[in-house]
């Protein structure tokens, strides 16, 4: 079974809702599976789930921030359309943006191709939406980031 860790955002803006972004996937195994999901992305080589958090940050919002320990980590297992079975870990952190501005100069072409929107939740939005969102514990994540903000 092949292991993909990862790095999740919960970006809260000075107001306190999160960041998430509207995935669109066009092919692979979320292919027509519309939905939120937080900033994030795969560990590179050599990278811990901290610094993936910290460049995932850069790379799809513009904001260089510092981030916190790690708020939760989850694991899921799926299967490819080619039968591979992954491990998917992934960990959550928190970010506090100075502004709700964001710069996607440096996202790569997949993810202009995927990522069609992006919005600030609250905890009342999640509770009242029948959107997909991903994690499913984000007002959670949400409530525990805000406790840490400085």
């Amino acid at each position: 079974m092949r292991e993909r860790p990862s790095a999740s955002l919960i970006l809260l803006d000075p107001a306190a809702p999160a960041l998430m972004f509207y995935f669109v996937p066009d092919r692979g195994m979320l292919a027509g599976q519309r939905h939120w999901a937080t900033p994030g992305g795969g560990l590179d080589t050599g990278e811990s789930p901290q610094m993936a958090a910290r460049r995932e940050l850069l790379e799809e919002t513009g904001f260089d921030l510092p981030i916190s320990v790690a708020l939760d980590t989850r694991v899921n297992f799926f299967t490819l359309q080619s039968g591979e079975k992954i491990r998917a870990e992934e960990t959550y952190f928190a970010a506090f943006a100075p502004h709700d501005r964001l710069n996607f100069s440096l996202w790569n072409a997949q993810e202009r191709r995927i990522m069609q929107a992006h919005r600030w939740w609250g905890v009342e939005d999640l509770a009242k939406t029948s959107e997909t969102f991903f994690p499913e514990t984000m007002a959670d994540l949400i409530i525990r980031a805000r406790a840490l903000r400085p």
